[in-house]
């Protein structure tokens, strides 16, 4: 029996999603998706075989999986709904999960599930099972040009310029959690890594630049 999908953001993430989904999944069927501008939404979806319907972001939980891949300021307003209606959510904005693990156990509650997309992190299975173990810390390093860190909020408030540098720098050093209040575009692996392992205080985050 095939499951319904419904995509909040129709960006770089959840356009080519909904492409996928429309071309073909075995499974699945793209029924709902919702997006700021509703007319260039209209006109993405002009060319899709069976169009999906543009509703409002409340509305996406008609479907039995809700995909999140909108501005992180919207983050609550997909999930609670899914989560309350006992769907499958799955955020791509995982690092937004971390400071709202009121959600995890709004899931448990309602029946719901929430799926974390891997992205560029392989094993997360493996992660899991050595959670079970003895496991004190487990630390991920992330290496990014210095445009991809641009305007996190991190940078902001410490007034730390990037823009000049010449060799690659250490710009943070803590653990996840700090690391999505800081950096909260580009967390998400780590967040992943962090929800999969030992827990987003144990799990230790660094953010090096590379120059080109």
């Amino acid at each position: 029996m095939s499951k319904t999908v419904a995509i909040a953001g129709l960006g770089a993430i959840g356009l080519p999603l909904a492409r996928a989904l429309d071309a073909g999944v075995d499974g699945l069927r793209l029924i709902a998706v919702s997006c700021r501008d509703q007319i260039k939404g209209r006109a993405n979806l002009a060319g899709f075989q069976d169009p999906p319907r543009l509703v409002d972001i409340s509305d996406l939980s008609v479907a039995d999986i809700v995909v999140e891949a909108a501005p992180a300021a919207l983050f609550e307003r997909i999930a609670v709904p899914a989560l309350e209606a006992g769907r499958i959510f799955v955020p791509a904005s995982a690092g937004a999960l971390l400071p709202r693990l009121h959600l995890v156990r709004l899931a448990i509650k309602t029946g719901a599930r929430i799926v974390i997309p891997t992205g560029a992190l392989l094993g997360l299975d493996a992660v899991r099972a050595a959670a079970e173990g003895p496991i004190d810390s487990v630390t991920i390093e992330t290496r990014k040009p210095p445009a991809g860190l641009a305007g996190a909020p991190y940078l902001q408030q410490n007034k730390i310029d990037v823009t000049a540098l010449t060799k690659p720098k250490l710009v943070f050093e803590g653990n996840a959690l700090e690391a999505a209040a800081g950096f909260p575009a580009n967390v998400n692996v780590a967040a992943a890594l962090a929800l999969a392992g030992v827990g987003a205080a144990r799990t230790g985050c660094g953010f090096g630049l590379t120059p080109a």
